[in-house]
């Protein structure tokens, strides 16, 4: 399975390989109050113009539809990328959009005018913002290739590599071909710590490291043998490397030398790692193999897990995406929910409380939630871009996410998707 070689520093050798110490268990069960339980009808409702605010019509949310790809040119679509990555910049004022010529765009936030297609970072660029520069944005070759992380100036085009760790990971691994977190990773909230997987040529797995952006140092090496993590990511505090996926192994965090780590899902799910109303790190995600198909928190020091409420509601389920991303706002995170089907028909329509939504969700036993919008996206059969995927930004009084507005009918075009934007008050 795994075997640890490296830590410390560049350079340094790990002599074991870590097994599990904790397989994080559930320790505290929710029953969340039928007083958030809402399943209020999705009201019919045309289209808005691009720039136009309007009142979502169930929840009173102020939204606005962000993007309109066909009159910006963009081909195809104009999508947020992730419920994983940070959409805004550090002062709300700009937007990353993408579309699928595999071009990264920026809108004004407060305008929703377009700005400006960037220049270097392409396709899978896994760009992640400054988090407190608004004008800095990090980004790698597409897929990791080259094995550099490279940070842009959003305004001058400007770009510089930060970080060049081809010659010390093939120097580990010969075959070393890419480095990256497979599309679904975060470096910590201050930006300083980074985990990446890398891959050889053929796109098999051969390590695991930790970066540290500000001393441009190799912290650990985990070597895999071949035993590919499906993502990787940093938690928030800079603690953890969280390694996602399906092996025996299932999903676990590391600490940053890879000298220890601890179970915390026996497969990988959809999921983010966020801040608890303490600071601490805690791994948020949905468990299918439970009994009610869990959405849950582990709380990733003490390994100790909290459910916050079931999924499989009246023979019912649903998929779903969780933003992390309100480092600013510890306690809450966002989810949105699609695809939502009955088991025992799936064609039947059985929508309950949690279909089709954009809420927020209190990490807490028992949890506040606060329901936003109806995202109004259809979901169906080979329709992966039309997912809200839904993305918070730091503070939380931001929200994007992706829809075709088809209001439950097939879309002509399953392309015609655009991002729409929720403003909330300072809570």
């Amino acid at each position: 399975m795994f075997a640890a070689c490296g830590g410390g520093s560049d350079g340094d050798a790990v002599t074991v390989d870590p097994e599990p110490t904790l397989a994080c268990g559930a320790s505290e069960t929710s029953t969340a109050t039928l007083a958030d339980q809402d399943n209020a009808l999705v009201p019919a409702l045309a289209k808005p113009a691009r720039g136009i605010p309007f009142t979502e019509p169930t929840y009173g949310t102020s939204m606005v539809r962000l993007t309109d790809h066909a009159a910006d040119g963009l081909s195809g679509f104009a999508r947020q990328d992730y419920s994983r990555r940070q959409a805004f910049n550090a002062n709300n004022t700009r937007v990353l959009i993408y579309s699928i010529s595999g071009h990264w765009h920026l809108y004004d936030a407060n305008t929703q005018q377009f700005v400006k297609t960037l220049s270097g970072p392409a396709a899978d660029a896994e760009i992640q913002w400054h988090p407190t520069n608004p004008d800095l944005l990090y980004y790698m070759p597409t897929n990791g290739l080259g094995m550099q992380v490279q940070e842009l100036t959003v305004s001058t085009g400007a770009t510089r590599v930060i970080g060049d760790l081809s010659a010390r990971l093939r120097a580990r691994w010969p075959t070393a071909n890419a480095a990256w977190t497979k599309s679904e990773g975060s470096p910590s909230a201050d930006g300083r710590y980074w985990c990446l997987m890398v891959d050889d040529g053929s796109w098999g797995s051969v390590g695991i490291v930790t970066w540290d952006r500000d001393t441009d140092t190799v912290l650990g090496y985990l070597s895999t043998n071949g035993d590919r993590p499906d993502h990787v990511s940093m938690s928030p505090s800079g603690s953890y490397c969280v390694v996602s996926g399906d092996s025996a192994r299932g999903t676990v965090a590391y600490s940053r030398d890879f000298s220890t780590v601890r179970k915390l899902l026996s497969k990988s799910e959809h999921s983010d790692i966020a801040l608890d109303a303490n600071g601490d790190d805690v791994f948020v995600s949905i468990d299918y193999r439970s009994s009610g198909g869990s959405l849950f928190m582990t709380h990733i020091p003490s390994c100790k897990r909290t459910e916050l409420f079931s999924t499989y509601v009246d023979q019912t389920a649903t998929a779903l995406h969780i933003s992390g991303k309100a480092y600013a706002k510890p306690g809450w995170v966002l989810v949105s929910t699609y695809a939502d089907y009955y088991a025992p028909n799936p064609d039947l329509d059985t929508r309950r409380w949690l279909h089709r939504k954009v809420m927020a969700v209190q990490l807490a036993a028992n949890p506040t939630i606060r329901h936003l919008a109806h995202h109004r996206s259809y979901v169906g059969e080979d329709t992966y871009w039309a997912e809200p995927q839904a993305s918070v930004n730091r503070d939380f009084t931001r929200v994007v996410f992706n829809s075709d507005w088809g209001n439950d009918t097939a879309p002509t075009d399953p392309l015609d998707i655009d991002t729409y934007m929720i403003s909330l008050p300072a809570w």
